[in-house]
């Protein structure tokens, strides 16, 4: 029998090495990088909890389960988002695809998906993607069969579409409210003006730094701003991440080259109520959609 990782790999280590497998498995079973870092994040909670009453044989097929698991488990959770009841969606068939469908639908891009409705997406990926029965997706969206077909008829119909327009059809932009904040937290971290920031930011706000540590309040997150002003590997431009207001972050030495990770910014009456950096996350970005704002 193989020995267990768990017997010569640091813990930390080894779930650090299968961390960017991992994000990559779940946010292709929710359909978005961001949610796939969520359920990422509840997975490797659950995993380090299990750790100290088992001992797995295969640790890494044994996270992946667990990644599995916990992603089935949001997906439940997650809000319907569309009214699914009509009379004409409970006349609707879920269609048997044929090879070449199938494999258009299973190699179709994280991009794609977040364009489609959240129980469209969560449907077509269930069955055409993880192979699920009617029966299990069912279950797992607590839907009924009706609105299960439903989902599965428009998505597909919907991919169809997508997948005959053109590669630079245009996306939706930024509000102009979205854009002006984005815009001010920009040019202020670009200007190193951190102090313009900190009188952004909300008394009780939040930041995440994934895959670091969370910080609370004005002055634990006043360091993080203080670390940045440490470094001069970052340069910021307002744009969006799936859809969403996002800040990208480029190497100010490359210009031109891919956005090495991003943030994600929420405000509340007025200021900065939290802060989602990738920084130390850099993987999440493989595979997502990243618009630079050309407002």
């Amino acid at each position: 029998m193989a020995a267990d990782p768990l017997a010569t790999i640091d813990t930390e280590a080894l779930l650090a090495r299968m961390r960017p497998k991992l994000h990559r498995y779940c946010a292709r079973m929710v359909g978005s990088v961001i949610d796939g870092e969520d359920v990422l994040q509840d997975a490797l909670i659950k995993a380090m909890e299990a750790l100290q009453s088992v001992t797995p044989v295969n640790t890494e097929g044994w996270l992946f389960r667990i990644a599995h698991n916990t992603a089935l488990d949001f997906l439940r959770r997650r809000n319907r988002q569309e009214a699914l009841h009509s009379a004409e969606e409970v006349e609707m068939i879920a269609d048997q695809l044929d090879d070449v469908e199938s494999r258009q639908i299973a190699a179709t891009s994280l991009r794609t998906f977040m364009r489609l409705p959240v129980a469209q997406r969560s449907s077509v990926i269930l069955m055409d993607v993880l192979g699920c029965s009617l029966a299990e997706v069912c279950d797992i969206m607590d839907f009924s069969l009706p609105a299960v077909k439903a989902a599965l008829h428009r998505g597909r119909t919907q991919l169809r579409e997508f997948a005959g327009e053109p590669d630079d059809v245009p996306q939706p932009g930024l509000s102009e409210a979205d854009r002006t904040r984005l815009n001010a937290y920009v040019g202020h971290f670009n200007a190193r003006d951190f102090d313009a920031i900190r009188a952004m930011i909300a008394d009780d706000v939040r930041l995440e730094l994934v895959n670091r540590t969370r910080l609370k309040g004005k002055a634990e997150v006043s360091n993080y701003f203080g670390n940045y002003s440490k470094n001069s590997d970052w340069h910021l431009v307002t744009g969006q991440v799936e859809g969403r207001p996002a800040i990208l972050v480029f190497d100010p030495n490359k210009p031109a080259g891919r956005a090495k990770y991003f943030m994600l910014l929420d405000w509340s009456a007025g200021k900065l109520a939290t802060i989602r950096d990738f920084r130390h996350a850099a993987y999440v970005i493989d595979g997502a959609e990243c618009v630079v704002d050309r407002g």
